[in-house]
């Protein structure tokens, strides 16, 4: 690395401040080097003086090439507490993978764990009971797993860890070398170590760039999608999903839409193919998504129904290729056997068209009736017109407001393209989203449908004050909407977004750079995470930016 770049990085340590342990005099900083095919090496260097524990990073930086990402971390907030405090905390964390903080099993360091060592390993790891969303993670240390890596890491035998009394947690104050810029990491603890967000927009681009080109690697020769991996135990997810399939298709569509990398159409076009030959089922003139269940029979879902339609009318508008349109509308004719005389969906079928299950999930509605309203762009067709409208009459009969459901508010403003001055719709878009605004400003934790329905909501909202009906706007506060609208933006790329001084403490860190994690699932990267962050980040990016030149 040039001498002028590590007099650069030293600068920038320097500005982090609080450099010192006032307690003890000692300076402690941790440098992670990831060559971007392998986890970070990770090394803790201290000193009397920054000077002197700074002289050690420099010798370690002179041989490191300078496309290697580089983190450099000063210890901060060192607090010895007892091995079972530890413990106690770990069984009470809301989620798995929420331990913030860095661990030493010892006072002078020699087995300091960053946050992301922690992290990256799954080191702590989930109670046997323990179910997502339902109750505490009961969260425990994997002693030998800790150990094994601190031989090698440290290249000496590790002591015995278990047999300690104390521990001693401490934070990180830290910057992150790309090979380019310098990036300040964030210290609040949920975007803790994760790049300052200066330049928003910038951020946004190079991260849905990256995205699209993340989704559209996971798309195999033969058209199916790796389905996902828990990157921190270098695990491929062998299972598979017919909706996600499809509404990974659109938001991919909707990526290539954004980038204009139309060179990778052909593979969409594949994955399509692939979906319709080995997803779908024809009977008589109607063609349904067919789920092939591992456990149980098979089954036809309103939703995958619905991601069928949306799938091949988003590829028709980007391809400019209308080669499946046949299929689209068989798929149109299928919905209609999930169609109840209320004007409601059966939810699930069986392949003889049965009912399995009225109802599932309440998603599955929005989901089709943002379905038919594109299709109704692509079709013009005056009879799937009428189909949406009695599907949206029976949600504002039944008061499908109070569901706050993102699809709900993507198929109210596509309907509004046909009914543009429907009041009742509006009236359910606006309770959808502000009945649940409170829980969007509070949600700490990366939840991407909460942008989607933040921006269908923002787009909403100036549809209603365009055709003159701002007097259904006066019981909301739309300047709190808006400001929730970017605060959720940036935070889901600081929550849930593979940037490279989070992935470097994975295997193979480039692999990852544009996946999205769910870090309460052991960082788990899937199709539909990337799908959702995806969707959210392009329309919230085209909506917020409109009129200016990309």
């Amino acid at each position: 690395m040039k001498k002028s770049v590590i007099k650069e990085l030293k600068g920038h340590v320097v500005n982090l401040g609080d450099v010192q342990d006032g307690a003890t005099g000692n300076v402690r900083l941790a440098l992670s080097v990831s060559d971007r095919r392998h986890r970070a090496a990770v090394q803790f260097f201290q000193g009397a003086s920054f000077n002197q524990a700074w002289a050690q990073i420099t010798d370690v930086l002179a041989t490191t090439p300078m496309t290697s990402w580089v983190r450099i971390e000063v210890v901060q907030a060192v607090q010895r507490i007892t091995l079972s405090q530890l413990q106690q905390k770990l069984k009470a964390l809301p989620r798995m993978n929420y331990w913030r903080q860095g661990v030493s099993f010892d006072a002078d360091f020699q087995t300091a764990l960053l946050e992301m060592e922690i992290n990256g390993h799954a080191f702590f790891k989930p109670g046997p009971q323990h179910k997502i969303g339902k109750n505490l993670s009961d969260s425990w240390i994997d002693f030998k797993a800790v150990e094994r890596y601190l031989t090698r890491r440290n290249g000496q035998p590790a002591p015995s860890l278990v047999q300690g009394a104390h521990v001693w947690t401490f934070l990180t104050a830290g910057i992150f070398f790309d090979g380019d810029r310098v990036h300040v990491l964030n210290q609040a603890e949920s975007s803790r170590g994760i790049r300052q967000m200066i330049d928003l927009n910038g951020e946004l681009q190079t991260t849905i760039d990256a995205g699209e080109q993340f989704l559209h690697r996971q798309i195999k020769a033969d058209g199916k999608f790796i389905y996902g991996y828990y990157p921190a135990q270098q695990r491929i997810l062998s299972s598979y999903n017919t909706v996600r399939h499809f509404s990974s298709i659109y938001a991919l569509l909707e990526a290539i839409q954004f980038t204009g990398r139309s060179t990778d159409l052909p593979q969409v076009n594949q994955a399509l193919q692939w979906g319709i030959d080995q997803l779908t089922m024809v009977a008589g003139d109607a063609r349904f998504v067919i789920e092939q269940r591992k456990n149980g029979t098979p089954e036809l879902k309103l939703g995958a129904q619905a991601m069928l339609i949306l799938a091949l009318c988003k590829y028709q508008e980007v391809a400019h290729d209308d080669k499946f349109l046949p299929v689209l509308l068989e798929a149109y004719r299928g919905v209609t056997r999930f169609l109840q005389p209320s004007g409601r969906f059966n939810h699930v079928l069986n392949p003889d068209l049965t009912v399995k299950e009225a109802f599932r999930i309440i998603y599955y509605e929005g989901e089709i009736t943002f379905a038919l309203a594109r299709l109704y762009q692509v079709t013009q067709d005056a009879e799937v017109a009428r189909l949406v409208q009695q599907t949206l009459d029976f949600m504002v009969d039944h008061d499908y407001g109070k569901y706050h459901d993102h699809w709900l508010a993507y198929a109210i403003n596509e309907a509004l393209q046909i009914f543009p001055v429907n009041r009742d719709y509006m009236r359910m878009g606006l309770q959808n989203v502000y009945d649940h605004l409170t829980f969007i400003e509070q949600r700490d934790t990366a939840y991407p449908t909460l942008l989607e329905l933040l921006n269908a909501a923002v787009k909403m909202t100036d549809v209603i004050k365009r055709t003159g009906n701002e007097d259904l706007l006066e019981p909301y506060d739309l300047g709190r909407l808006r400001l929730a609208w970017r605060q959720r933006a940036e935070h889901e790329l600081l929550t849930g977004s593979f940037q490279p001084e989070l992935a470097m403490y994975f295997y193979y860190p480039e692999k990852f750079i544009g996946g999205f994690f769910a870090r309460h699932d052991n960082f788990r990267t899937r199709i539909d995470d990337c799908e959702h962050f995806l969707s959210g980040l392009i329309n919230y990016y085209d909506y917020a930016n409109q009129g200016v030149t990309r």
